[in-house]
């Protein structure tokens, strides 16, 4: 029982291309977390202000927003793979200038603002062509559903160990080391992909006017609401729920008293609930219960938030950012993999960018708005009302999601109906 279980949990590994990207992946992934801890303690560090660390966070994820939808469509008519190559050597260049930056002791806050807002751009055209391109990885498609969880998985590992790593990193070496070791972890997921094989890539039959393929993607969502309604229950989220980790420097250096390893150690114990919930999501074989799952864990973030909020002592407010972590990742993978699984083939680009649309569009400017907020109402409180807010967002789209019957979906094609009956 205990091996059948296991094998059913890391099944997707089965997949050769799919198992070189989770291992390539893995080691940038941790890369990229120390990077962005690091740039927020230094941030903080210069400033001192909420409002800053808001901003950092708006200049890396705003250029995504702007330009998802361009990247959506990038995707659904060119090479993923190539695609891919190309931004992922782009952000390993962009992590070699922050860390010439920082190792010569020539920068400023723009300058790293700046290149925040170069990496955001790079994600615009990253995330519309990762996240569909598992689907080229994977050839037993029953293993996709088991893929999606396992990305997740990877992504909070790293994100246990990445800000764990970088807070030791930053009190012994300091930040120009963490931004070198990004940029030398990107090398593992460029091989990976150099390593993979894949049917030579067909190119579509007719290419539509941008315009056009835009308005075609929107009156997609309009259509399946069962997509339309989940991206609109995120964008809120991004906005005004998710931006917590904006405050978790103040509650490292102002609530707890501590320094960059503090920040680090938060940081971990939310990707260790991560990784848990990762796990939990990856084991899921009745996907029709996707849609409680989606909720029963946003349920959890408030309550995790609205506790934390109320903790000044560090050792006891970590157990509870254990269960932040969790209620942070479920709902992310139950969002992308219930998307994923719904939207027809030749729209999985242009969805997926509405997605980053969401996401990277609301939280940048929530960032800002929670920033904004801690200043005058103080970390603690304004982080309270972001996990009651949560518990809100729950009791609306409850009604939508778990109630209201769906008629009139578009038609999907025979992957999706053969996805449907997994």
């Amino acid at each position: 029982m205990k091996t059948d279980k296991t094998s059913n949990t890391f099944r997707a590994f089965r997949n050769r291309n799919y198992a070189l990207f989770f291992s390539g992946q893995s080691v940038s992934q941790i890369g990229t977390w120390m990077q962005r801890t690091a740039v927020s303690w230094v941030i903080y560090s210069l400033t001192h202000s909420a409002f800053m660390l808001g901003l950092a966070v708006f200049a890396q994820q705003f250029p995504s927003f702007l330009l998802s939808l361009f990247g959506g469509i990038v995707s659904d008519r060119y090479s993923r793979y190539k695609i891919l190559l190309v931004t992922q050597t782009a952000s390993m260049i962009q992590a070699i200038l922050l860390a010439v930056l920082i190792l010569t002791n020539h920068y400023v806050i723009w300058e790293i603002l700046t290149l925040s807002v170069v990496l955001g751009i790079i994600n615009a055209f990253d995330m519309p062509a990762r996240q569909p391109m598992v689907h080229d990885m994977v050839n037993n498609k029953e293993d996709l559903p088991n893929a999606l969880a396992l990305n997740s998985a990877m992504v909070n590992i790293a994100r246990l160990v990445g800000p764990a790593l970088s807070g030791i990193v930053l009190q012994v070496f300091g930040a120009g080391i963490c931004f070198s070791l990004n940029a030398v972890s990107f090398l593992a997921v460029i091989t990976s992909l150099l390593l993979m094989k894949f049917p030579k890539f067909n190119p579509p039959a007719v290419k539509k006017k941008v315009v056009h393929e835009f308005a075609e993607g929107f009156a997609y969502l309009k259509q399946t609401h069962i997509i339309g309604l989940i991206m609109l229950m995120l964008a809120f989220l991004s906005l005004l729920v998710l931006p917590y980790d904006t405050m978790m420097p103040i509650f490292a250096k102002v609530i707890f008293k501590g320094n960059a390893a503090t920040f680090g150690y938060i940081s971990s114990f939310v990707g260790l609930g991560a990784i848990l919930g990762s796990l939990f999501m990856a084991s899921v074989k009745n996907v029709s219960k996707l849609k409680v799952i989606l909720l029963t864990g946003i349920a959890i973030l408030g309550v995790g938030l609205i506790f934390f909020s109320r903790i000044s002592y560090f050792p006891v407010a970590m157990p509870f950012a254990v269960i932040i972590g969790i209620g942070s990742m479920t709902p992310m993978t139950a969002c992308i993999t219930i998307i994923q699984m719904e939207a027809a083939s030749n729209m999985r680009g242009r969805v997926m960018s509405y997605v980053a649309m969401a996401y990277f569009g609301m939280l940048p400017l929530g960032s800002l708005l929670i920033g904004t907020i801690s200043q005058k109402l103080t970390a603690p409180l304004t982080m309270l009302c972001q996990g009651i807010m949560a518990l809100i967002i729950v009791g609306v789209f409850s009604k939508y999601l778990l109630i209201k019957p769906y008629k009139n979906e578009p038609v999907k094609n025979a992957e999706n109906k053969e996805m449907q009956n997994i």
